[in-house]
């Protein structure tokens, strides 16, 4: 299984923040991609229609997701496919395994896909003897690196060209160079190599469609389709979520998604896969083989408030415009999923209480519902689940985190629903102030718990005479 370090949260976002190199790469990033999203939207021929369609496409898509994977499942199966539901991440690995095991598999090649970063394929194939390389670029480099990705579509995006040609020095032999031409010249001879000798073929999916029994991929490389017509095995690992009913809604679902992801019209390559090789076609595999994993996934769609968390196409779209992930970047969410998408989808996969200070760390802006696609609301999930951590809730196995906090707030609570009680307050506080310390008027130094409030800041003390006092003399005097 994939490693979670979610705890490491506010120590990972310290590190990030401090690193101008990553900072600098990430305000790139977003000053490219979150404006050129939004000027693609503004674009559209359908204008803020599209959008309200699409996210009510994949409402529609979630509110029958048993009947849509059932209809996928039964056309694949049809040519000659395998379809495989996996309840937990190990069953989809053990899955994959068997396969391998059937096929004398020795060497996987893998085009992108987040959700065997989530189960941790590449881990447990690697423990079982099998060589798995991963044929996305980005992916190419963390992987050369011993990393995890720390964006959903640039995985490398905090890695420099210095570190790239270093990296590509060491590990495939070639001459020191930081011109990206040359650097992808050498990953495409090293990458060919294992697509003409690999056993088996993996791939994630974006979508599928129940309609005509296919998944799809979409890239900017191409590497999917050489590891899905390549290898005698083709093994698709898939979200139970990311399915449509129609084939007229992945027009417009991808539409979107490249405009979201790369302010793009459309991706570069888009492929409808729906089983291994059929009687007279040229190419393709002999075997086909889609893993549709829950792990989680049924409990998220089983709760009103955060099912409509399952809407995502995992454009990252979010992250391209968060305040937040441009400064911490992705590593600090310690899961695959990072930023906005990953605050909400990782406390409800790997726990709320295990993974309470990503939700706590966005800043509610808003800007991601803006950027979404498909115009999901993650501003008022973000504040569901600090709801659930303040309050604690059975049914998610969420403690309460703090009562002194929770203590704190129902007393404020009564002091703004009381004028007379909330001026005593302000008055006390106003002579209890006195006794902090202080620098050219202002307070240097809370005590604790609110010392945080001070750490990298100084506060203007209360005024010594309040508002009211104040408007109460100046109409005496009139």
């Amino acid at each position: 299984m994939t490693r979670i370090t979610t705890e490491k949260y506010r120590q990972q976002a310290a590190k990030g923040a401090a690193d101008p190199v990553l900072r600098g790469a990430l305000a790139n990033l977003q000053n490219r991609f979150g404006r050129g999203t939004a000027e693609c939207y503004r674009r559209l021929p359908e204008g803020p229609d599209l959008r309200k369609r699409a996210k009510r496409a994949r409402q529609e898509s979630i509110d029958h997701l048993d009947v849509l994977l059932e209809r996928l499942a039964e056309k694949i199966r049809s040519r000659g496919g395998h379809v495989y539901f996996a309840r937990k991440g190990k069953e989809a690995v053990e899955y994959c395994l068997a396969v391998c095991r059937r096929h004398g598999v020795r060497l996987a090649v893998k085009g992108k896909s987040m959700v065997t970063e989530e189960i941790g394929l590449n881990r447990s194939l690697s423990a079982a003897g099998i060589e798995a390389v991963e044929t996305d670029l980005g992916e190419y480099i963390v992987q050369l690196a011993g990393e995890s990705p720390s964006h959903i579509i640039a995985p490398a995006i905090h890695k420099t060209r210095k570190e790239i040609g270093r990296l590509f020095a060491d590990r495939l032999g070639i001459a020191y160079s930081e011109d990206p031409p040359t650097l992808t010249r050498a990953a495409r001879r090293a990458l060919r190599e294992k697509f003409l000798a690999a056993d088996m073929g993996i791939s994630g999916c974006n979508l599928a469609c129940a309609e005509t029994g296919h998944i799809t991929t979409v890239s900017n490389e191409g590497n999917i389709r050489m590891a899905s017509t390549l290898p005698k095995v083709h093994m698709v690992f898939m979200g139970m979520e990311r399915i449509v009913a129609r084939l007229e809604d992945h027009d417009m679902l991808f539409r979107l998604l490249a405009r979201g992801a790369a302010a793009q019209n459309m991706a570069g390559y888009v492929s409808y896969i729906g089983g291994p090789r059929q009687p007279g076609d040229s190419d393709g595999p002999e075997a086909f083989h889609l893993v549709v994993l829950d792990n989680g996934r049924s409990k998220i769609l089983a709760d009103p408030e955060f099912r409509e968390m399952l809407c995502c196409i995992r454009c990252a779209a979010c992250l391209n415009v968060c305040p937040v992930y441009g400064r911490i970047g992705g590593h600090a969410y310690g899961y695959p999923y990072s930023g906005p998408v990953g605050a909400v989808v990782t406390p409800l996969l790997v726990g709320i209480n295990r993974a309470k200070d990503l939700c706590s760390g966005e800043t509610l802006c808003g800007a991601c519902r803006h950027a979404c696609p498909v115009d999901i609301d993650i501003p008022r999930m973000l504040l569901a689940l600090r709801a659930k951590l303040a309050d604690g809730d059975p049914r998610w196995g969420v403690k309460r985190t703090s009562l002194l906090e929770k203590a704190a707030f129902v007393l404020w609570s009564k002091l703004a629903g009381s004028s007379r009680l909330y001026a005593l307050a302000m008055e006390a506080a106003a002579l209890a102030q006195r006794l902090l310390p202080g620098n050219r008027q202002m307070i240097r130094r809370l005590p604790p718990p609110l010392a945080g409030w001070t750490q990298y800041r100084d506060l203007r003390p209360l005024a010594g005479k309040s508002f009211h006092k104040r408007w109460k003399t100046n109409d005496r005097s009139r």
